[in-house]
Formats: C-alpha cells, sequence, structure tokens
C-alpha cells in the first residue's frame, strides 16, 4: 500500500473541486434540507461529490467510498471517507470556514486524508508519517488548561438539546465559564485541523460521522494531539493539543472512552 499514492489521490480529489466552491462562494445557493432545516445542502455538495468520487474510482477503481451526499458505493479493502463540503450552512451564507474534507482507511485503519480549505487555499494534509500544512509539519501544541485555552465547539446542538435539554445548557454554561474563549465556527474537519495546527486548543463535537472526522482525526494524532472517540464510527469525539491536561479540564466529563 503506497499511502503517499493515496494521499496524492485525495488532494487531487479536493482540489479539483475548489474552483467550482470558490466560483459558488456568497452567490447566495438555493438551499434544500435534509433531516430538518438545520441541514441544509446545495447543488454544490452534490456536484462537489460527483466530482471526488470520479476522481477516486479513476484512480482506486477497486475501492470503497462513503459520503455524505452519496452513500456507500463499491467495496474492498480501502474505504474513503467524503464530505464534499464541511460547514455547507457556512458556505451558503457566505462565511467563510467551511472545507472539503476526504481521508481513506485500509483495513479499518486510518493512513491518509485532506482537509481542503478552498477559500484561504489551505492544504492540510495527514498519512500515517506525519502531519502538514501547505507542505510544512503541523505540530499539535498549545495551551496546557482550561483558562487559557481556545474550545472549538458547535455544542449544544439543537438535537443535543432535545436529548439532553437543561443540562445540556448547564454543561455549555461550564464549558463558557471554564475556558478563554468558546466559538461555535461550524466544521468539525476544519475544527479539528486547526487544532492539529495548533490555532486552537480542543475541540468538542456530538453524533458526528465518520466523513465528518476521519480526516481531521489523523490530523490531529499525526500532529501530536489527541483524538478520543472512534472517527470511523457515527458518534462523540473529543481532541485537544498536545499537553493540554485533560485530567484537570472541564471537558473530562464529555471525553468518550
Amino acid at each position: 500500500m503506497d499511502v503517499t499514492f493515496l494521499l496524492d489521490t485525495a488532494t487531487e480529489a479536493a482540489r479539483a473541486v475548489g474552483p467550482r466552491l470558490r466560483a459558488a462562494f456568497r452567490s447566495r445557493p438555493a438551499v434544500s434540507t435534509k433531516r430538518d432545516f438545520h441541514d441544509p445542502v446545495t447543488e454544490h455538495d452534490r456536484a462537489a461529490e460527483e466530482t471526488i468520487r470520479a476522481v477516486i474510482d479513476a484512480r482506486t477503481p477497486y475501492s470503497t467510498i462513503v459520503g455524505e451526499e452519496g452513500g456507500t458505493t463499491g467495496s474492498g479493502d480501502l474505504v474513503w471517507y467524503v464530505d464534499p463540503i464541511d460547514g455547507t450552512a457556512n458556505f451558503a451564507a457566505g462565511l467563510p470556514f467551511f472545507c472539503v474534507s476526504i481521508a481513506v482507511a485500509h483495513r479499518g485503519e486510518l493512513v491518509a486524508g485532506i482537509v481542503y480549505d478552498p477559500v484561504r487555499e489551505d492544504e492540510f494534509t495527514a498519512t500515517t508519517q506525519g502531519a502538514w500544512c501547505n507542505g510544512d509539519p503541523l505540530s499539535s501544541a498549545g495551551a496546557t488548561r482550561d483558562r487559557e485555552a481556545m474550545l472549538l465547539s458547535s455544542y449544544p446542538t439543537p438535537r443535543d438539546l432535545d436529548v439532553d435539554g437543561e443540562q445540556a445548557l448547564r454543561r455549555y454554561s461550564r464549558f463558557v465559564t471554564s475556558f478563554s474563549a468558546v466559538r461555535k465556527p461550524g466544521s468539525a474537519a476544519l475544527k479539528l485541523a486547526h487544532v492539529a495546527a495548533g490555532w486552537a486548543d480542543a475541540a468538542y463535537g456530538t453524533r458526528s460521522n465518520p466523513w465528518d472526522v476521519a480526516a481531521g482525526a489523523l490530523l490531529v494524532r499525526r500532529a501530536g494531539g489527541v483524538y478520543l472517540g472512534d472517527p470511523l464510527v457515527k458518534g462523540d469525539y473529543l481532541a485537544h493539543v498536545g499537553g493540554f491536561d485533560l485530567s484537570a479540564s472541564v471537558l473530562a466529563e464529555v471525553a468518550p472512552p
């Protein structure tokens, strides 16, 4: 297995949709919804995934593709996880915090991935050998305790409020009062990339899908940070920079096993 070839494939696929997304950005594209009105999708999500699938199919024809828009297709030891636009609500509204996320696993182990920010042209890449941003090695380092740290989290989501009610609000209150800053920028993949780069100190999310977090999880781990949760199974995740004291953090109460 050539991880360089796999990363090159992911990079080619991600960059192939960059021009389309930049051209459509801030055009206020028409939005439809999937699960509910909090879950938007545009024609660009679907078209971008089709382009990405075409690149992957051409370069690794004997593989499985799991995409947010197109579901699961194909079969093989290689499994690709594709989110053509992670942060669709931001993209549709004109907020420049969204990305393309592509990761590949071989027999259940993540081996390569990219989180590509087409607005800033930031290319976060990772393999089993390391993690990079625009070719420069990443080092996930930053604050060691809550009061000095920035937390990126979409918690509580509407689903969290439905399930946990007042408990979710009390937990969010603890986050806000414990951390130096809490931000809800959207896009799990890009949040994880920023933790991998040391541009933020922690990220937390609930009920995330593999296409949301697989590439970001690999980035964090290969950059020397910590990612908790199974990125290949729908569920909660917690990531933080290396050296952060999770045991003394308010996040310890939500840390996945």
